[in-house]
């Protein structure tokens, strides 16, 4: 068993704990020195923030717009497509965009290269990965990170840069591009940076999971934390009174921010491997498809494809970020056809996780989503020129 393997095992098993979905007693011990944890880990969130408050720890600027987009949970948000109508609108306005990510579960240096760095003058500096350079497409998605190569797949136009330190990319993108504008990518946590924006997404389907912080929960701060977001957009919203309520709960931690209810809509498929081929919605209805996902909320992509019409023949889940063998999707291939499946579909954030396969015996296509917003009467763009340019 590889480490990755290992991880998406160990994060299986605490997964089931946290959500309650085991009841042996050692899970009930597991879950007690999980709670221990997640009141430590809490504490030592908040001593943070306050070290920044305090200027302790100071923010560092580097003279130019700053937007900060994250969450408070761990994945399932539908951050990716918010950062990218972001950037696209804004580089679109004039602006010259970069988009500043950590790279989660990117590939990381060489051992040789640490190594050189470790012996070489403290002076040099290893600088970001250019995913792109806001004109080609530069690195892979195992080296880049699979959100930030689906973004500068997406986003020709726009910088994407790879690094840990995003006061250090920030100014490599400004130095060396001329960036005017940088969108932290899962930047709410990023408090080194000082935005000029402050933007959190809350999925309206699981707002806050079980209101734990990790490794109880999945909060990655305590809820009250809110008071820092300029703006709350609320997504996968469906404007029922449900909304209604958690709109009131998020009011009682923030009351000057601006609330905004918005989803994921479907828009066409896209065959993986020729990215020529598309097929509308109304393809999917009738058909009988293999769903595949390795995504942090896959129940919501499978909601997604039901509500087309189609009958999911059979289904895969793997853990957020998985990266696919290419025996895994030929075993899935052959599990779809075992169950009269027509197609396979997965996620735009799957697809670039998704090895090339030489048998083609059934397509396989990734579902191309956008925002869209459901409260009020402008629209996302409209939205973001208002955000950002005032």
């Amino acid at each position: 068993m590889n480490p990755n393997e290992i991880i998406e095992n160990l994060q299986g098993y605490f997964l089931h704990i946290i959500n309650r979905k085991r009841h042996s007693s050692f899970d009930l011990i597991t879950s007690s020195l999980l709670f221990f944890f997640s009141r430590f880990y809490r504490r030592v969130v908040q001593f943070r923030i306050w070290l920044y408050d305090k200027r302790i720890f100071r923010y560092k600027t580097l003279g130019c717009l700053v937007v900060s987009i994250g969450n408070l949970t761990c994945g399932g948000t539908g951050k990716t497509p918010v950062v990218e109508v972001f950037a696209r609108t804004l580089s679109q306005k004039g602006r010259k965009v970069a988009i500043l990510s950590r790279g989660y579960r990117s590939k990381d240096r060489s051992f040789p290269e640490k190594v050189r760095q470790l012996f070489t003058s403290k002076r040099y500096e290893v600088p970001p990965r250019v995913v792109s350079d806001g004109q080609s497409l530069l690195l892979n998605s195992a080296t880049a990170g699979d959100e930030p190569y689906m973004l500068a797949s997406n986003l020709r136009e726009v910088i994407v840069l790879v690094d840990k330190d995003r006061v250090k990319s920030g100014r490599y993108a400004v130095m060396e591009y001329g960036a005017d504008t940088l969108i932290l990518d899962d930047g709410f946590q990023y408090l080194d940076l000082k935005p000029k924006l402050n933007i959190l997404l809350v999925d309206a389907t699981l707002p806050f999971h079980n209101h734990h912080v990790l490794p109880r929960g999945l909060l990655r701060e305590p809820i009250k934390n809110i008071r820092r977001a300029d703006f709350i957009f609320l997504t996968k919203s469906d404007g029922s009174n449900r909304m209604r309520l958690l709109k009131a709960f998020i009011r009682r931690h923030n009351r000057k921010a601006e609330i905004i209810e918005c989803r994921h809509k479907p828009l066409y498929l896209e065959d993986i491997y020729t990215k020529e081929k598309r097929y509308p919605l109304e393809h999917l209805k009738g058909k009988r498809i293999a769903a595949l996902s390795g995504i942090a909320r896959p129940e919501s992509f499978e909601e997604f494809l039901l509500g087309t019409g189609a009958q999911i023949a059979c289904s895969r889940q793997f853990a957020d970020h998985h990266r696919y063998e290419q025996q895994e999707i030929i075993d899935f291939v052959n599990e779809a056809k075992r169950n009269n499946a027509e197609m396979i579909v997965t996620t735009e954030k799957d697809a670039v996780r998704i090895p090339r396969l030489d048998r083609r015996d059934l397509p396989i296509c990734f579902m191309r989503v956008e925002i869209d917003i459901i409260s009020g009467r402008e629209s996302f763009d409209q939205c973001i020129t208002r955000i950002c340019f005032i």
